[in-house]
């Protein structure tokens, strides 16, 4: 019994090296830059305004989050450059849900409305109505979205994305170095476990 268990271990790290071999710079990923983030971490970028990243945001994100290799953190960015002028407003909104600490309920709630309430957002008082719909007071909001600290959050989601040289979203970066190429992969499925694979590298 002992040595069909070490065999069926053995078995399964040899199928994940077979694997992690088949993972190709410039065709699974692409180096954007020549150093790494000092500690191994996980960024998605995405759009409350794309479809795919609202599938990517149910199916995806939850098992990302679970299944974290040790040591590694995660964080979102929202992009600003989709959406039209409701993009720049979107961006805010998630750094006020930052700071506020709700990110997930509003990361969510903002996705329903927008993709099955088809809520049509015109200005940052509509995503406020969100906010307090999901239990929100509304003059915290207001301070938050007054602050310092929001704007200073929406500045480095805006220069994250440039470094980043996002051309599309969903996107993963990893170890601030690296970019999952969407157009190799067959599933979200891969596109997580070649950003676990690259998390092991520098």
């Amino acid at each position: 019994m002992k040595k069909m268990f070490w065999f069926i271990v053995a078995l399964l790290f040899m199928t994940l090296n077979v694997l992690a071999a088949d993972y190709k710079e410039g065709v699974h990923y692409t180096a954007i830059r020549e150093k790494a983030s000092l500690t191994p971490e996980i960024t998605s970028f995405f759009s409350f305004y794309c479809g795919h990243c609202y599938q990517f945001s149910q199916m995806e994100i939850p098992k990302m989050k679970a299944q974290l290799p040790q040591g590694v953190s995660f964080k979102q960015v929202q992009v600003a450059a989709v959406g039209g002028p409701m993009g720049e407003e979107m961006t805010k909104a998630f750094a006020i849900a930052q700071l506020l600490n709700v990110e997930e309920v509003i990361e969510g709630a903002l996705f329903r409305a927008v993709h099955k309430e088809r809520v049509r957002f015109t200005q940052l008082d509509d995503i406020k109505r969100v906010f307090v719909d999901n239990g929100i007071d509304s003059a915290e909001f207001d301070a938050a979205a007054a602050s310092f600290m929001v704007t200073s959050k929406v500045a480095q989601m805006k220069q994250a994305v440039k470094d980043a040289e996002i051309v599309g979203v969903p996107t993963l970066i990893v170890n601030g170095k690296y970019r999952v190429e969407t157009r190799a992969i067959k599933s979200y499925d891969e596109m997580r476990q070649i950003a676990y694979y690259l998390t092991g590298l520098n």
